[in-house]
């Protein structure tokens, strides 16, 4: 393909990202200067070729300036068709008002990509209150789905599973996982009381005997939903859960709690870079873009 690919803070998926594709990765230099401002200058000969900007938005506050100076730099030096490849898609979470005089910024920051952007491509975005991206988004954007990667995950590493879900928004990707593994699961009641404190209801569950608990949520980021629901089935005798996670992206302290309750084996996608990533994307990743 006669294509450009550059990436921002995900150089090991870039590259493979970039094999399967058949892209010719592209000469980025990119520092900050000390007051914080971010300097890039391209390399690379961009005149009526295609990009792709593939980069790790899971801490967005510090790469998103980059990513847009750097979009409207290969839009000014003649690049066709930009697309941005960002595994972890943020603020996603704030898809409605809930207390008068918020934003809804997940609208906001969608615009923000519209204008600088011709096409988006990202892994399990938080879809809740949204049926689909385009809800959103003014561009063509897809969502992939991180089911086969997970699946892939399950076959290799558990035997005699059982998938479980934190809360009713994972019902759907557990049982995409399931499908494709043939594993029972169940999915959990989560009642969320603040940013750092949750309830988790675990029905009786003799089906788990005999089976190793996986649990399976779409982002880890304080760890206290995986922490609460491996203490309660902990406390019915099951066995010590694998934590399996599309999104990585562990705020701090998130580990030794997980750690703490017990689990035997943490896992992600390398959606976000972490010594976890153990769940590779980019087959995924080159699929969508095929059907872009």
């Amino acid at each position: 393909m006669n294509a450009l690919l550059f990436e921002l803070g995900h150089a090991a998926l870039a590259g493979r990202i970039a094999a399967r594709l058949g892209a010719e990765r592209g000469a980025l230099e990119h520092r900050e200067f000390p007051d914080g401002e971010h300097y890039l200058r391209v390399g690379s000969e961009c005149a009526n070729r295609d990009a792709l900007v593939v980069v790790d938005l899971a801490h967005p506050d510090r790469r998103l300036t980059a990513t847009l100076l750097l979009a409207a730099t290969l839009r000014d030096l003649g690049c066709r068709r930009i697309t941005l490849i960002a595994p972890y898609l943020p603020y996603m979470r704030q898809d409605a008002r809930f207390q008068p005089g918020e934003g809804v910024t997940s609208r906001y920051f969608a615009k923000l990509i519209d204008a600088h952007f011709d096409a988006l491509l990202t892994v399990e975005p938080h879809l809740h209150r949204y049926a689909t991206l385009a809800e959103v988004y003014a561009i063509p954007a897809r969502a992939l789905s991180a089911a086969p990667a997970l699946a892939a995950w399950i076959a290799t590493h558990v035997e005699d599973g059982f998938l479980i879900g934190p809360d009713a928004e994972s019902a759907p990707a557990i049982a995409a996982v399931a499908k494709l593994t043939g594993l029972p699961y169940a999915v959990l009641e989560k009642v969320r009381r603040g940013d750092r404190e949750v309830e988790v209801a675990v029905p009786e569950l003799a089906a788990l005997v005999g089976r190793t608990p996986v649990l399976i949520d779409d982002v880890i980021s304080t760890g206290h939903t995986l922490a609460e629901a491996t203490r309660k089935l902990r406390a019915q005798g099951a066995r010590p859960p694998v934590v399996l996670a599309t999104h990585g992206v562990f705020a701090p302290g998130a580990i030794e709690l997980l750690l703490a309750e017990g689990i035997a084996r943490l896992a992600t996608c390398d959606t976000v870079p972490h010594p976890s990533n153990d769940c590779a994307v980019d087959g995924i990743i080159g699929e969508g873009f095929a059907s872009l």
